[in-house]
């Protein structure tokens, strides 16, 4: 009996000790299972990695495998049991999934960006006055955004931005170009054409009864046989006719003889604005019909363009300098290339053209000039054998001569501009003043005097072009081309 009484305490000690360690060890079971069920996969931790650049991740938990779904953006490595040697590949986002006895325990995003630290510093070294431009990383991405001073700037920030982009990435263009980005062009197309023609040309008649004799080279006269009477016809272009007669004989001479002598003045000044880097057109003339032939016997009408055109592509590269790129064109009308399609005649084309990119600051001018056109046109025609006798051959020769000179010369200057208070404008129908019966019958003036309060001259449009606008200090301010 006293063997068993000593040893119920034991048992019952060990019993409980046994049952406390169960009921802990499966708590602590089901804290462990419970924290390995419920797994945030939607919002999961961020890693950031520098594309060439490596980190090391450290575990409060025992890890038995890793995966990276997209191991061209990242890679791994385990170094320990709770330690994982991550680094960073190419720009993109891809995952880290962590296991611990064949459970997720973690998952994370990593994110791959390229480094810019050396593109921050090469575009301070070589734009130090660009404080204002910032540079982000994201993804196979670099982005430029704030605020350049000039255009010019902003494009060496660009080639220099690409020069560290990876052959894969891109970079993206945030950034806004300070300074004045609409251009003025001024163009003045100036053109003196002049025109020298000689023209001689003889026909002679001679009759005699039933007899007669003819001289009928350049057709300055032909017979007309449409009543049977073989009639004497005279061209318009003869403005000469003598005549001698003796008894029953008559000697008729035609003449056309000309000596002319033209001169064409052609000036245009389009002005024409326009954004940095667009191009702008201006034609001061007009278009001319073209018959197109179609199918099934049908004529379609396409219009052409002539006069004087102006094509322009500005780009502003810092507050003084000005990139143009211009081609400048004038044209007329040539009906002596005249073809006839369908019917229709079409005239051909005389035309100048130039094209040209130079650089300049505000307001200085450039010239092409030299574009000179000289053409001689020296034709005659003659009876064989009459037209080489000595004097007498005269009679049986035509001659013209024509001869044209033109001169063409194109000055632009390029303005940066910027938008005009309309209020402080003024047009020029704003100071015309109607002219009273008196004014205008009696001194003949097509503007009033002004009638109280500042003084304006009458009579500016018989002066020189453009209109007249009172300006400060002074009575009256004249604008003139």
């Amino acid at each position: 009996m006293a063997g068993s009484v000593k040893t119920t305490p034991n048992l019952n000690l060990f019993y409980r000790l046994f049952c406390l360690a169960l009921i802990a060890a499966v708590l602590s079971s089901t804290a462990h299972a419970g924290e390995e069920k419920f797994i945030n996969t939607r919002q999961p931790e961020k890693i950031k990695l520098l594309a060439g650049k490596s980190m090391v991740l450290r575990s409060s938990r025992f890890i038995d495998r890793v995966n990276i779904p997209n191991e061209e953006i990242a890679g791994f490595m385990v170094l320990s049991e709770n330690e994982i040697y991550l680094t960073g590949k190419a720009g993109g986002t891809t995952n880290l999934v962590l296991w611990q006895n064949k459970k997720i325990v973690k998952i994370y995003d990593i994110e791959v960006v390229f480094d810019v630290s050396g593109l921050k510093q090469r575009l301070h070294e070589v734009l130090p006055e660009e404080t204002k431009l910032k540079v982000f990383a994201s993804n196979n991405s670099i982005t430029l955004s704030g605020r350049v001073s000039s255009a010019a700037n902003l494009s060496r920030a660009l080639e220099i931005a690409n020069a560290y982009m990876p052959e894969k990435g891109k970079v993206i263009n945030l950034a806004d170009a300070g300074g004045i980005q609409q251009v003025m062009l001024e163009v003045r197309v100036a053109e003196m054409s002049r025109s020298i023609g000689k023209r001689l040309g003889i026909n002679f008649a001679y009759v005699q009864g039933e007899t007669f004799f003819l001289n009928m080279l350049g057709s300055l006269t032909f017979l007309d046989d449409e009543l049977n009477d073989l009639t004497l016809r005279v061209s318009p272009s003869v403005n000469s006719i003598f005549r001698f007669t003796h008894g029953s004989s008559s000697w008729t001479g035609f003449v056309d003889a000309l000596k002319e002598d033209g001169l064409i003045k052609i000036l245009a000044e389009p002005t024409l604005i326009t954004l940095s880097g667009e191009e702008a057109y201006f034609l001061a003339g007009g278009e001319f019909p073209v018959p197109v032939p179609q199918g099934l016997g049908t004529t379609a009408i396409e219009f052409k363009d002539f006069g004087v055109g102006l094509t322009f592509t500005p780009t502003v590269l810092n507050d003084g300098k000005i990139n143009i790129r211009v081609a400048p064109e004038v044209s007329e009308l040539d009906f002596t290339t005249a073809q006839i399609i369908g019917g229709f005649v079409v005239p051909g084309l005389n035309t100048r053209k130039a094209a040209t990119v130079v650089e300049m600051a505000d307001g200085q001018s450039f010239a092409i000039a030299g574009l000179l056109s000289e053409s001689i046109r020296d034709g005659g025609a003659k009876f064989p054998l009459l037209g080489d006798i000595p004097i007498l051959g005269a009679l049986f020769r035509s001659r013209e001569f024509q001869k044209r000179e033109s001169e063409l010369v194109i000055i632009v200057t390029p303005h940066l501009v910027k938008p005009l208070d309309i209020t402080q404008q003024t047009l020029p129908t704003d100071y015309y003043i109607e002219p009273t019966d008196s004014e205008f019958f009696l001194e003949g003036l097509s503007e009033g005097r002004h009638r109280g309060g500042t003084e304006k001259t009458a009579g500016e449009l018989e002066g020189n072009f453009g209109h007249a606008l009172p300006g400060e200090g002074e009575t009256h301010q004249t604008f003139t081309d």
